[in-house]
Parts: C-alpha cells; sequence; structure tokens
C-alpha cells in the first residue's frame, strides 16, 4: 500500500505541475481539497482524468460518492486498491 500511496502522491504533482512539493510532503491523511493540499474542482478534474490513466479505475462523476475517494491519498488508496481492473 505504500508503494501505490507514493505513486499517487508522484500523479498528484505531476499531474497538478505542483514542481515545489516532493511526494514526503505530502501527508497520506490530510485532506486534498480545502484546508490540506488546498486543491479546487479543476483540480480535481485533472487529477481524475491522470489517475484514471495511471491506475485504470473510473471515478463517479457527480454526488456524494465522487468526493469521497479524493477526501485524502488515503483514500485514493483504498478507492483505487478496491477498484482497479
Amino acid at each position: 500500500m505504500d508503494d501505490l500511496k507514493l505513486e499517487i502522491k508522484k500523479v498528484i504533482i505531476s499531474a497538478l505541475q505542483l514542481e515545489d512539493l516532493e511526494p514526503e510532503n505530502i501527508v497520506d491523511s490530510e485532506p486534498l481539497f480545502g484546508e490540506g493540499l488546498g486543491l479546487d474542482s479543476i483540480d480535481a478534474l485533472e487529477l481524475g482524468v491522470a489517475l484514471k490513466k495511471k491506475f485504470g479505475v473510473k471515478f463517479a462523476s457527480d454526488g456524494e460518492d465522487a468526493k469521497k475517494p479524493f477526501a485524502s491519498v488515503n483514500a485514493l488508496a483504498d478507492y483505487i486498491s478496491a477498484n482497479q481492473a
């Protein structure tokens, strides 16, 4: 799971062009949106596409179910592990 979390962090950094951030600076349990990493809805779209390409998983496009996997790196790792083809 730690390898998966590292890969997710690398995707976050590259997809969102966060060059000033290193994977080790992203806390697994920290929120990705709002006060945590500070991502917004446009970032969510870009990140969703990048994660789909990298891991082959689909994300819901609307509603609360769409937000849950993007709560944190931990949530993304759990979602990808459970839904990877």
